[in-house]
Protein backbone atom coordinates (compact mmCIF):
# COMPACT_ATOMS: atom_id res chain seq x y z
CA UNK A 1 0.00 0.00 0.00
CA UNK A 2 1.67 3.54 -0.86
CA UNK A 3 0.17 6.87 0.54
CA UNK A 4 -1.03 9.27 -2.41
CA UNK A 5 -1.47 12.72 -2.82
CA UNK A 6 -3.72 13.72 -5.17
CA UNK A 7 -3.27 17.97 -5.59
CA UNK A 8 -6.40 19.12 -7.66
CA UNK A 9 -5.31 22.72 -8.48
CA UNK A 10 -8.23 24.04 -10.44
CA UNK A 11 -10.25 26.96 -8.24
CA UNK A 12 -13.82 25.79 -10.37
CA UNK A 13 -16.18 23.65 -8.87
CA UNK A 14 -16.95 20.84 -10.97
CA UNK A 15 -14.14 21.02 -12.71
CA UNK A 16 -12.76 18.27 -15.41
CA UNK A 17 -9.40 18.12 -14.06
CA UNK A 18 -11.04 17.76 -11.06
CA UNK A 19 -13.01 14.90 -12.41
CA UNK A 20 -10.09 13.24 -13.58
CA UNK A 21 -8.73 13.70 -10.46
CA UNK A 22 -11.29 11.54 -8.86
CA UNK A 23 -11.25 8.86 -11.35
CA UNK A 24 -7.66 8.12 -10.24
CA UNK A 25 -8.24 8.23 -6.81
CA UNK A 26 -11.29 5.93 -7.01
CA UNK A 27 -8.76 3.28 -9.26
CA UNK A 28 -6.06 4.10 -6.29
CA UNK A 29 -8.23 3.42 -3.63
CA UNK A 30 -9.55 0.35 -5.49
CA UNK A 31 -5.81 -1.19 -5.66
CA UNK A 32 -5.46 -0.61 -1.66
CA UNK A 33 -3.45 2.59 -1.68
CA UNK A 34 -3.88 5.13 0.78
CA UNK A 35 -4.92 8.63 -1.10
CA UNK A 36 -5.63 11.86 0.51
CA UNK A 37 -6.91 15.12 -1.87
CA UNK A 38 -5.78 18.30 -1.77
CA UNK A 39 -8.26 20.72 -3.37
CA UNK A 40 -6.84 24.54 -3.92
CA UNK A 41 -10.46 25.31 -3.72
CA UNK A 42 -10.28 28.03 -0.73
CA UNK A 43 -6.97 27.79 0.10
CA UNK A 44 -5.10 30.51 1.20
CA UNK A 45 -1.87 30.38 -0.99
CA UNK A 46 -0.13 33.56 -1.34
CA UNK A 47 3.67 34.34 -3.71
CA UNK A 48 6.95 33.57 -2.75
CA UNK A 49 8.99 36.45 -1.77
CA UNK A 50 12.20 34.93 -3.04
CA UNK A 51 13.45 35.61 0.67
CA UNK A 52 14.87 32.14 0.85
CA UNK A 53 14.57 32.14 4.27
CA UNK A 54 12.93 28.34 3.62
CA UNK A 55 16.53 26.88 2.51
CA UNK A 56 17.23 27.38 6.51
CA UNK A 57 13.75 26.73 8.39
CA UNK A 58 12.81 23.54 6.36
CA UNK A 59 9.31 25.72 6.16
CA UNK A 60 8.24 29.19 4.62
CA UNK A 61 7.90 32.17 6.84
CA UNK A 62 5.08 33.24 5.25
CA UNK A 63 1.69 31.93 7.54
CA UNK A 64 -0.44 30.19 4.72
CA UNK A 65 -1.91 26.80 3.94
CA UNK A 66 1.34 25.94 2.18
CA UNK A 67 3.56 24.56 5.04
CA UNK A 68 0.57 22.01 5.87
CA UNK A 69 0.69 21.08 2.61
CA UNK A 70 3.76 20.40 1.83
CA UNK A 71 4.34 18.48 4.85
CA UNK A 72 1.55 15.98 3.06
CA UNK A 73 3.94 16.12 0.08
CA UNK A 74 7.01 14.88 1.31
CA UNK A 75 5.26 12.14 3.63
CA UNK A 76 3.43 10.86 0.67
CA UNK A 77 4.86 7.75 -1.84
CA UNK A 78 3.23 9.25 -4.92
CA UNK A 79 2.29 12.89 -5.81
CA UNK A 80 -0.57 13.44 -8.46
CA UNK A 81 -1.15 16.96 -9.92
CA UNK A 82 -4.54 17.79 -11.70
CA UNK A 83 -4.55 20.78 -13.98
CA UNK A 84 -6.60 22.62 -16.56
CA UNK A 85 -4.43 24.19 -19.25
CA UNK A 86 -4.64 27.66 -19.91
CA UNK A 87 -2.60 29.34 -22.74
CA UNK A 88 -0.53 25.59 -22.95
CA UNK A 89 0.91 25.95 -19.52
CA UNK A 90 -0.30 24.70 -15.56
CA UNK A 91 -2.32 27.00 -13.37
CA UNK A 92 -1.05 30.37 -12.09
CA UNK A 93 -2.27 28.61 -8.73
CA UNK A 94 -0.11 25.48 -9.70
CA UNK A 95 2.76 26.92 -9.95
CA UNK A 96 2.52 29.33 -7.44
CA UNK A 97 1.90 26.18 -5.12
CA UNK A 98 5.36 24.34 -6.72
CA UNK A 99 7.29 27.74 -5.88
CA UNK A 100 6.17 28.25 -2.67
CA UNK A 101 7.50 24.50 -2.23
CA UNK A 102 10.60 25.67 -2.61
CA UNK A 103 11.27 24.94 1.05
CA UNK A 104 11.31 21.21 0.35
CA UNK A 105 14.27 21.07 -1.44
CA UNK A 106 16.66 20.32 1.45
CA UNK A 107 14.47 18.16 3.15
CA UNK A 108 13.81 14.09 3.23
CA UNK A 109 11.21 13.53 1.18
CA UNK A 110 9.58 9.90 0.50
CA UNK A 111 7.70 10.41 -2.69
CA UNK A 112 9.49 8.61 -5.56
CA UNK A 113 6.41 8.72 -8.47
CA UNK A 114 4.50 12.11 -9.95
CA UNK A 115 1.90 11.94 -12.10
CA UNK A 116 0.04 14.92 -13.88
CA UNK A 117 -3.64 14.82 -15.17
CA UNK A 118 -4.23 17.74 -17.24
CA UNK A 119 -7.56 19.15 -19.12
CA UNK A 120 -8.26 21.41 -22.13
CA UNK A 121 -10.58 23.18 -24.36
CA UNK A 122 -7.71 22.48 -27.15
CA UNK A 123 -7.25 18.78 -28.10
CA UNK A 124 -3.90 18.68 -29.88
CA UNK A 125 -1.82 16.28 -28.50
CA UNK A 126 1.13 18.81 -27.88
CA UNK A 127 -1.12 21.08 -25.77
CA UNK A 128 0.08 19.64 -22.10
CA UNK A 129 3.81 19.65 -23.12
CA UNK A 130 4.93 23.15 -21.87
CA UNK A 131 2.97 22.41 -18.26
CA UNK A 132 4.91 18.76 -18.07
CA UNK A 133 7.69 20.71 -18.91
CA UNK A 134 7.14 22.96 -16.30
CA UNK A 135 6.40 20.15 -13.54
CA UNK A 136 9.56 18.40 -14.97
CA UNK A 137 11.43 21.28 -13.78
CA UNK A 138 10.84 20.58 -9.92
CA UNK A 139 10.76 17.02 -10.82
CA UNK A 140 14.55 17.33 -11.45
CA UNK A 141 15.23 19.23 -8.20
CA UNK A 142 14.25 15.74 -6.34
CA UNK A 143 16.77 12.93 -7.92
CA UNK A 144 15.28 10.29 -6.17
CA UNK A 145 11.68 10.68 -7.80
CA UNK A 146 10.98 10.46 -11.45
CA UNK A 147 7.58 11.47 -13.97
CA UNK A 148 5.83 8.22 -13.34
CA UNK A 149 2.87 8.70 -15.89
CA UNK A 150 0.99 11.65 -17.80
CA UNK A 151 -2.72 11.53 -18.91
CA UNK A 152 -4.53 14.58 -21.00
CA UNK A 153 -7.58 15.13 -22.01
CA UNK A 154 -8.34 17.71 -24.75
CA UNK A 155 -11.60 19.14 -25.86
CA UNK A 156 -13.43 19.90 -22.72
CA UNK A 157 -13.60 22.92 -21.40
CA UNK A 158 -17.29 24.33 -19.25
CA UNK A 159 -17.33 22.70 -16.42
CA UNK A 160 -18.10 18.82 -16.33
CA UNK A 161 -17.70 18.31 -19.98
CA UNK A 162 -15.80 15.28 -19.54
CA UNK A 163 -18.72 13.30 -18.74
CA UNK A 164 -18.96 10.43 -20.26
CA UNK A 165 -15.39 10.48 -22.19
CA UNK A 166 -13.18 7.74 -22.04
CA UNK A 167 -10.07 9.37 -20.50
CA UNK A 168 -12.02 9.01 -17.30
CA UNK A 169 -11.90 5.20 -17.33
CA UNK A 170 -7.49 5.74 -18.17
CA UNK A 171 -7.24 8.64 -15.36
CA UNK A 172 -9.21 4.96 -13.13
CA UNK A 173 -6.57 2.22 -14.79
CA UNK A 174 -3.85 5.04 -14.25
CA UNK A 175 -4.67 5.24 -10.64
CA UNK A 176 -5.34 1.10 -10.36
CA UNK A 177 -1.76 0.96 -11.60
CA UNK A 178 -0.19 2.27 -8.42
Amino acid sequence: MKKVIVISTSLRAGSNSDMLADKFIEGALKSGNEVEKISLINKDIRFCRGCLACQKLGKCVINDDVNAIMQKVLNADVIVWATPIYYYEMSGQMKVLIDRMNAMYNLDYKFRDVYMLTTAAEDEPETPQRAISGLTGWIDCYPECRLAGTLFCGGVDAPRTIEGNDKLQEAYNLGMGI
